[in-house]
């Protein structure tokens, strides 16, 4: 049976200034023939990142040959990925297989706010990732001494923390406002620019704050990585020999794919104006970096790397 159009439900007049204390998250009801058609796509993919992401993690703490900081990274990450993901599919599923699309306002605040803090320990650890990649092709004979583990468990632990306050307190902000035009939230989780399109009153200091945030989470991070990797080709282009540059480019062109697909759609995501034709744009992009990254994250890592593909035929073979 097809899944009725939803509409917001009217305000009388004297209550345009109340909050609502439910929204409604659209996803895919715009398409309702598709609905277990995406549900089973959804499920798929979901155990896919996570057999496969955790199977990265598994081999990672297991082999010898992997005990390096660029492979205590990859862990860190492909066990972020996990988490992100398990943010927003879940309740797409739920949504898909129930048909019932009303979140309340604290859990969708919760869900934001996870998902901004899961995000911006992705910004922060892929950043690491190319300082890693930096110290190794730039400066070998000082590697062991400038990545030892405690400086590498400090990273991480700065990645996955930092931005934990900023992002908390970024989502009450946004919470605090008043919803008063629709409850109707176009999107397939509670993301801010589809959040910021039903308030009411003026939310200029709102969205500069998500400008501000922006840059410190997503524009840095990147100018960072551009700046590593300029000087990584740098370096690599002196090497004498062409497999020697063709080692350096292979060990970090799975990193610079990643980086593309995740700050490529995050930048379009969070700093392009936002008009109410963007919806559409918005929803796809936003799957990009909560689904397709962390899909292909193991896949780009894994076939692109030998010793990750010995390590998991000596985990598959015992």
């Amino acid at each position: 049976m097809p899944y009725p159009k939803m509409k917001p439900k009217e305000i009388p007049p004297q209550e345009n200034l109340t909050k609502w204390m439910e929204f409604v998250l659209l996803d895919f009801a715009d398409v309702p023939q598709l609905q277990w058609f995406l549900f089973g796509l959804f499920l798929v993919i979901y155990l896919c990142i996570v057999l496969c992401n955790g199977t990265i993690v598994l081999v990672t703490k297991v082999d010898p040959a992997l005990q390096t900081p660029m492979y205590f990274f990859l862990g860190n990450f492909s066990l972020l990925e996990i988490c992100y993901v398990s943010v927003t599919i879940p309740r797409l599923l739920t949504s898909l297989w129930t048909q019932k699309r009303t979140i309340f306002l604290v859990a969708c605040a919760t869900q934001m706010c996870f998902a901004l803090t899961l995000g911006g320990t992705e910004c922060f650890l892929l950043t690491v990732m190319s300082y890693d990649r930096y110290v190794a092709i730039c400066n070998p004979l000082h590697y062991p001494l400038v990545m030892n583990h405690k400086v590498c468990v400090q990273m991480v632990t700065g990645s996955w923390l930092s931005g934990m306050p900023i992002m908390i307190g970024h989502t009450c902000q946004i919470f605090s406002l008043s919803f008063c035009a629709s409850n109707i939230i176009n999107s397939i989780f509670c993301d801010i620019p589809p959040i910021i399109k039903l308030a009411c009153g003026d939310t200029f200091m709102n969205e500069m704050m998500i400008f501000v945030v922006a840059m410190l989470f997503v524009a840095i991070p990147f100018l960072l990585i551009l700046v590593s990797y300029g000087k990584i080709i740098s370096t690599v282009m002196k090497l004498p020999s062409s497999s020697g540059r063709a080692k350096a480019f292979s060990t970090c062109s799975s990193h610079l794919i990643v980086v593309a697909l995740f700050f490529g759609s995050a930048t379009i995501t969070y700093l392009r104006p936002q008009t109410e034709d963007t919806a559409g744009t918005d929803k796809v992009f936003s799957l990009v970096y909560t689904v397709v990254t962390p899909l292909f994250n193991p896949l780009i890592y894994s076939l692109r790397n030998k010793e990750v593909i010995m390590a998991l035929k000596k985990l598959f073979c015992k």
